[in-house]
């Protein structure tokens, strides 16, 4: 698997920094281990800052077993100038979003679902969403790219979420793009 810029290769959370995709990826086997009748949403989504001289993007990672708990990660990437165009940053907040949904590839996916396909009887369940940092509100002025951001999610076969659903994108990750 080829490796992109080093600038943003790395995923982070309190407790460990530095992570590769492939560790995440444990994280969360070993996450769903530890109650594999959970009922899982792996949630994906990116958010951005604009800063003097640079824009800062978080893509979240949350893995939560409804009730009982989230593991959670975050990766950085910072572009070096302000992107000041609505539309460019909310396009590339979604690219880097589908950009890690990737890496969750059918053989990842497969054995997600396979820890809690044993217990689906007892109410198991396993679906991976999108957050995507926009509204639909008239008075949102992103608004007029929902329509767009949301085709783009579900193409990838992932279910996507707008505000106020999006919360890994507009709460989780907004918290470190400061």
């Amino acid at each position: 698997m080829k490796k992109s810029g080093a600038y943003h290769d790395s995923f982070q959370n309190l407790q460990e920094n530095g992570m590769t995709f492939e560790q995440v990826f444990e994280r969360i086997v070993s996450f769903m281990k530890l109650d594999q009748s959970g009922k899982y949403k792996l949630m994906v989504g990116t958010d951005s800052q604009v800063h003097r001289s640079t824009t800062v993007f978080i893509t979240g990672i949350v893995i939560q077993n409804k009730g009982k708990g989230v593991w959670a990660c975050i990766r950085k990437v910072v572009i070096p100038r302000k992107m000041t165009h609505l539309h460019e940053r909310i396009s590339l907040e979604l690219s880097l979003t589908e950009e890690i949904v990737t890496m969750f590839t059918e053989e990842r996916k497969n054995e997600l679902i396979n820890l809690v396909l044993p217990y689906i009887y007892q109410g198991a369940t396993f679906t991976i969403e999108g957050h995507i940092d926009i509204g639909a509100g008239k008075r949102n002025k992103t608004s007029e790219f929902v329509k767009e951001m949301v085709t783009r999610i579900e193409s990838m076969g992932v279910e996507p979420k707008i505000k106020p659903n999006a919360f890994v994108a507009s709460s989780y990750a907004n918290r470190y793009t400061k």
